[in-house]
């Protein structure tokens, strides 16, 4: 009986028991012997049978052991799926495992994993409900084998699954279901490329393999739930933080800007703030466009159609790099903000922004009521001035208001075609940047400004006040001699603008000194001697010098004509003697006297001379 446990104990094959009864019957043992041989070989193979399942529940236990090792340390799901399909095949013995997985969205199932698998149009198929051993399996939540898969009719076969398994060549072929409680997710299978029984102990592998399979998709599915989770969570707590801080930067800016108006700030001052919570370079433009902070050198068109799409919408727009926010009042522009950062900027900084526009527009607004407020008192004062000086306390009502009427001023009358309200916004703008006085009338606005040069601020009220309308504006200037003489200069001023008109001198200024005989006509004072200075004053001085006679040589040539022989006859001399004379009063008055405008001035001078020369007592 010893040889049977020494074939037991060097684990021989089955064929290899037969030798010890062979042999005693060859060498003639009785049947006792024989028989007990032959119990004794039954008894060996019954124990050796029994050595091989149980080393085999050991490797199994143990693949079973790994695959749950696997799972507590799960970090890649593809790589766990790929250990129990491999042990699936090694420990069934088969050619090939696999794994499917349902597709809940597209109602089949797919496949997942593969492990010996030498077809790649296996390796993508996928399978409908019910189609096929897989599809019955993933359908109905059943085990199903079967020793040869093309005679078997118990499913329902289909050609592209029957392609797919004869292309890898299957014949034998078991599938589990993959179970999430009462959920079947998909199926597990063992298969050979030969005629193949499944055993029962087989089938109970498969499952229990298929069972841990399942709980690592689970077990994957639940981590990435929670990884989702926590990213989402970690970026909700972001934005929640993000938002948090934004908050905090409008609630400053807005407080800082408050403070500001309330402090008496302005304009810039919101600028500032702005520039430093958000950054990046501030321009503040007017009703008109017009820079109020920064400049519009960089500024194109779409700047201000932007602009006109953000009054109307309510909201800061977006034009390139530029974000443009506008405030109105009614159907007319108040200000408009555009801030260049070089990159985008958040829908909090745009209320930023917005919010910084419309604390502009009230300093703005503030600032025009005040303006058209002090430019009602000081209208009312010029329009005292100049149409009723007999009211008393003037002089004392301009010095509050910060105007000297006993120091030089100039009386300057702008006459316009433009809008009356602007017209008499940058009058009262004019005068209380100037401290003087300004009153708005019609079609003209009155300037009381001091200085005592009227031709010069006649010209600068035309240009800037021109500027502003975008029209020309004519003015006339002259100075006023006290509080007393504002009426007389408004008078002549008003004359002067007149004249300009009258002359073609759209968007000119002059006073009535600078327009010659015109103004000799049109002055309040009719300023004689200022005339024949203007006029003539060189050649009469150098007569009263030298005693020459250029004044009366003048007077005899206009008289001829123009004729320098017919002068000569008439002045008893030679005409070389004319010529002389002429050229002298040339190098006195200079080039030019002879033209008809300046002929006429002098003409009138010298007229104006002979009858002072020749009126009693002069």
């Amino acid at each position: 009986m010893n040889v049977f446990l020494e074939l037991l104990a060097r684990e021989a094959s089955a064929v290899e028991f037969e030798g010890p009864v062979l042999q005693a019957r060859a060498a003639g043992a009785d049947s006792a012997t024989l028989e007990e041989l032959e119990q004794a070989k039954v008894a060996a193979l019954r124990v050796r049978a029994m050595l091989r399942r149980r080393a085999k529940r050991e490797a199994e236990l143990s693949a079973l052991f790994d695959t749950a090792s696997d799972l507590a340390g799960l970090r890649d799901l593809d790589a766990v799926l790929k250990a129990i399909v491999r042990r699936a095949r090694r420990l069934l013995g088969t050619d090939i495992a696999y794994m499917t997985l349902n597709d809940a969205e597209r109602g089949d199932t797919f496949m997942r994993v593969t492990d010996g698998s030498i077809s790649p149009h296996f390796r993508r198929v996928r399978l409908a409900m019910g189609a096929g051993l897989g599809g019955l399996v993933a359908q109905t939540g059943t085990p199903y084998n079967t020793a040869d898969y093309f005679a078997d009719a118990r499913f329902r076969h289909t050609m592209t699954i029957d392609e797919a398994v004869k292309e890898e060549g299957l014949v034998a072929i078991l599938g589990v279901p993959l179970r999430l409680g009462a959920q079947v997710i998909g199926v597990l299978f063992a298969a050979n490329r030969s005629a193949r029984p499944f055993a029962q102990e087989e089938v109970a592998l498969l499952i229990s393999l298929a069972a841990h399979a399942a709980v690592a998709i689970d077990t994957a599915r639940l981590l990435e739930e929670t990884r989702a989770a926590l990213t989402e969570l970690s970026q909700a707590n972001k934005v929640i933080s993000a938002h948090s801080e934004a908050i905090e930067r409008a609630a400053d800016a807005h407080d800082r800007m408050t403070g500001l108006v309330l402090r008496g700030g302005g304009v810039e001052d919101v600028a500032a703030v702005v520039t430093e919570v958000l950054g990046g370079s501030l321009t503040v433009l007017d009703d008109e466009g017009r820079p109020l902070v920064g400049d519009t050198g960089d500024l194109d068109a779409g700047v201000f159609d932007a602009a006109q799409s953000s009054r109307a919408l309510g909201r800061t727009v977006r034009r390139g790099d530029a974000y443009v926010a506008s405030v109105d009042v009614g159907a007319a522009a108040l200000c408009t903000l555009v801030l260049r950062t070089g990159g985008d900027v958040s829908d909090t900084d745009q209320r930023i922004l917005e919010r910084a526009a419309l604390v502009t527009a009230l300093l703005l607004l503030f600032r025009r009521s005040v303006a058209e407020a002090e430019g009602r008192v000081r209208g009312e004062l010029l329009d005292d001035l100049v149409f009723r000086p007999e009211v008393a306390g003037l002089s004392d009502r301009a010095r509050r208001l910060g105007v000297d009427l006993e120091s030089p001023h100039v009386l300057v009358v702008a006459r316009h075609q433009g809008g009356r309200e602007r017209a008499a916004f940058w009058a009262s703008s004019q005068a209380t940047l100037a401290h003087g006085l300004a009153s708005a009338r019609g079609d003209e606005v009155v300037l009381l400004l001091p200085g005592d040069r009227p031709g010069v601020t006649a010209r600068r009220v035309a240009a800037d006040f021109g500027l502003s309308l975008g029209r020309p504006a004519t003015a006339g200037a002259a100075v006023s001699g006290g509080p007393a003489g504002v009426a007389a200069a408004y008078r002549e001023a008003h004359r002067c603008a007149g004249a300009l008109l009258a002359l073609g001198r759209a968007g000119d200024g002059a006073s009535a000194e600078e327009l010659g005989f015109v103004g000799l006509l049109i002055g309040e004072r009719h300023e004689v001697p200022a005339f024949l200075d203007s006029a003539l004053g060189p050649v009469l001085d150098y007569d009263a010098r030298r005693g020459s006679a250029l004044v009366r040589t003048l007077e005899t040539y206009f008289a001829c004509g123009g004729s320098l022989s017919r002068t000569a006859e008439a002045l008893h001399i030679h005409v070389n003697t004319v010529t002389q004379r002429l050229d002298r009063v040339s190098r006195l008055l200079g080039p030019g006297w002879q033209e008809p405008d300046r002929a006429l001035e002098i003409q009138l001078a010298l007229r104006l001379h002979r009858l002072r020369t020749h009126m009693p007592g002069s």
